[in-house]
This record gives C-alpha cells, structure tokens and sequence, in this order.
C-alpha cells in the first residue's frame, strides 16, 4: 500500500525513511503521496566514440565510456540533446527501512517537455542507502535545460507485508548501495555473466 504524506513523515520521524540534502530543504517536498527530489550537481554523458558497443561479457568495453560532468552554479543548466541520454543524480540520499521499498517516478511537468527520468530503473529495493541514479532522455526534437536544484522525480513508497530476510544492503550481487555519484551499469558484476566469463576462460 502506497504511504501517504502522514505515513511518509511518520516514517522519517522514526527513521525508516531517511532524507538527506546538503540544504536540509526537503521536507516542504513531501506530496499527498509521494515525495519530490532534486536534481543534483552531477552527470555522466557516454562517449560513443570510445567502443563499438557496450558488452556485458566485456567489461574493460563499460571503463571510463562515460565522464563525469559537475555543474557548480545552480544558474547554468545542463542541456539535454534530442535522443539524448545522460545519468544524473539526486540531491538527495535516502536510506529505506528492510520492509519498505520505493517507485522512482517522473515529473508530468517535465514528461510533457519530453524528459523522460528513468528508463527502466524505477524500483528501489528495501534496505537501499544512496543517491538515486537517473537514467535521463530527451524524446523531444528540441534541446531541454535541467537545472541542478529543480525538483526532477518523485518517490512513493511502500510497506512491505513483513521485513525482508535478504535486504538489499545484505544481498551479495548488491552493486549500488552507498552511491553518491550517478553510476554507470555494472551489469558484467551480476552472477550470470560472472560464471559465463569463468566457462569461456576455462575453455582457452
């Protein structure tokens, strides 16, 4: 069940959800249900021109492919191309509580610019503590200004039916927890592609 901004203060005041900002200005972002981010300082824009595809089985081809960019003044924005696709980050960390997860939704106000903020990424397990990567496109045909500081997407929260037994800060193929910078995939580090990797060096 989606908690509501009762429940979501409720739930900061005993610390099950916890919000943290450089301005500690995030509580007037709590909405009826869910609550605002904001877009934080730094982004990591892909250089194509470094490999020829990005592959899983190949991690040297996912080592420095994306740079990361630092806006400094609130004032200047960083613009969105069309077709674009840039990671940015959160202001805000959170931390959720082992029997509480968290949807990433975007805003409708920047949906209708044509940004969309995740592509697939908008689940956040139980037990999660770190900036919130966003996985930022722009579908429009025209340029779009993101400004550092704007509120950018939207967190609703749910109470699990019991507390999980492996949260995520507890799960061995966990790869984000702690992030503070927008992380580019570490996919290659999933079990899966790890055995596979061992089969075929096995092999030479």
């Amino acid at each position: 069940m989606i908690l509501s901004d009762r429940d979501i203060k409720r739930k900061i005041a005993s610390g099950d959800i916890v919000i943290t900002s450089p301005d500690n200005d995030h509580m007037p972002n709590v909405g009826a249900s869910s609550m605002d981010l904001r877009l934080g300082k730094f982004f990591k824009v892909y250089d194509h021109t470094k490999y020829a595809v990005l592959d899983p089985m190949k991690p040297e081809t996912f080592k420095d492919v994306a740079k990361l960019i630092e806006i400094d003044d609130q004032k200047s924005p960083f613009v969105v191309q069309p077709g674009e696709f840039v990671l940015g980050v959160t202001l805000e960390k959170i931390k959720i509580a082992d029997d509480i997860v968290a949807r990433v939704e975007g805003r409708s106000s920047l949906g209708r610019l044509g940004i969309i903020i995740h592509s697939t990424a908008g689940f956040v397990d139980a037990g999660f503590e770190g900036t919130i990567t966003l996985e930022i496109t722009n579908i429009n045909r025209m340029p779009v200004a993101l400004y550092p500081g704007m509120r950018v997407c939207q967190l609703a929260f749910e109470e699990m039916t019991s507390v999980a037994d492996v949260p995520y800060q507890m799960k061995k193929s966990s790869k984000y927890q702690g992030q503070l910078y927008p992380e580019e995939s570490r996919i290659a580090n999933d079990p899966e592609f790890l055995l596979l990797a061992k089969k075929l060096s096995s092999r030479i």
